[in-house]
């Protein structure tokens, strides 16, 4: 019977290779030379090593699985609402308005995917290969649309207040319909890379998954790519452009006292913050990321697990935004809120509610440059 040494073993089995923690017995069969016989010790670069991925225990799931159903259950009947109330006032419309409908579109079409994403949680992606890159693209499309809507918001309150443009409102309705045009086309194209997404069995989690994956060979280098695009396209230059929007308008109506206008202000001002809150904590974890992968920060595995941990749930808050709207037009929207109540009067749901027709007519007429809210 042959003996097999220790180096025979290792080279045989490849699995034994891959789980060596101490290479120094491997070195010592390898290399039988007199200068390395005083070696004894073989220090570990933890850099040259990969990190096992973070497996997020069945508790975790199941919590953001509910939050899911929830966000889901509250942002479909709210934002119907809201498009139901927008379309019925269409001819009184400002180009803000059509801007926040379509925004109320693209917090819609999020919200419909939200089931898929509840059940992987639970029993992994079992919904093939090209629904996981369909899902995928829903949430780049509205990553990029509801950013570029709400800059095309500040871009036009910034036209009628300060510039006095509110004039040119049927202009601006107008020209409003191909700019919405144009940010969903921009949408789609920068969401293209969300086809690198596929369904594959992840061993780690033992369970087929839904994730980005790139051609190993340049994975490196698209993954920084679209990130650097997500970063700078997708938050950066359009927070930039609304602050620059928002502080001169703001500076404006402080200096004119404006308050009707001031008025139609806090709920755009309302819809900006919401965003801000529920997707700042996303874009501030993974630009960390991005500069981990670009090897800018000083990489380790007890980081890099860090920042994954913080990306999955402030990716997972951040859905939140979907269903935060229609709460805030419905508590911060005074006209959103009246004529609400009176197309439930109209169609005898509130039977206690009435409004003088005169008193109607100037709640609707009041302020031309605030629209239905």
């Amino acid at each position: 019977i042959r003996h097999h040494t220790k180096k025979e073993v290792m080279m045989t089995d490849p699995n034994h290779l891959l789980n060596i923690n101490d290479f120094s017995d491997f070195y010592s069969e390898e290399f039988n030379y007199t200068d390395l016989q005083n070696l004894t010790e073989f220090v570990v670069d933890e850099k040259t090593l990969l990190c096992s991925s973070t497996i997020m225990v069945d508790a975790v799931n199941i919590a953001f699985c509910v939050l899911y159903v929830i966000i889901f259950l509250m942002a479909i009947p709210g934002n119907l609402i809201v498009g139901w109330v927008i379309f019925s006032h269409r001819h009184l419309l400002t180009a803000s308005d059509v801007y926040l409908f379509n925004l109320m579109l693209a917090d819609t079409l999020l919200a419909l995917i939200l089931p898929f994403s509840a059940f992987s949680m639970i029993h992994g992606w079992v919904f093939g290969d090209i629904a996981c890159k369909l899902v995928c693209l829903v949430k780049e499309v509205n990553f990029y649309t509801s950013i570029l809507f709400l800059v095309c918001i500040s871009v036009d309150r910034y036209m009628v207040i300060v510039r006095a443009m509110e004039s040119q409102k049927a202009q601006r309705r107008l020209c409003s319909g191909v700019v919405c045009a144009l940010v969903w086309v921009f949408g789609f194209v920068l969401s293209l890379p969300s086809f690198y997404n596929k369904a594959y069995y992840e061993p780690l989690s033992q369970q087929t998954i839904c994730a980005e994956r790139f051609e190993t060979n340049h994975a490196d280098e698209w993954r920084l790519a679209t990130r650097i695009m997500r970063h700078l396209l997708g938050f950066l230059f359009p927070l930039v452009v609304m602050l620059i929007c928002y502080s001169m308008t703001v500076e404006r109506l402080l200096r004119t006292r404006c308050f009707q206008k001031q008025k139609a202000m806090k709920v755009i001002v309302a819809v900006v913050v919401a965003f801000l809150l529920c997707w700042t904590p996303f874009h501030v974890s993974t630009i960390v990321d991005t500069l981990l992968r670009a090897k800018v920060v000083q990489y380790s595995c007890s980081t890099q697990m860090a920042v994954d941990i913080a990306m999955f749930v402030t990716q997972n808050l951040g859905l939140l935004h979907c269903c935060v709207n229609p709460w805030l037009y419905a508590f911060v929207g005074e006209k959103f809120r009246r004529r609400f109540l009176q197309m439930l009067h109209r169609k005898r749901v509130l039977e206690r509610f009435s409004l003088s027709r005169s008193s109607r007519s100037s709640s609707l007429t009041s302020d031309p440059t605030s629209g239905f809210l």
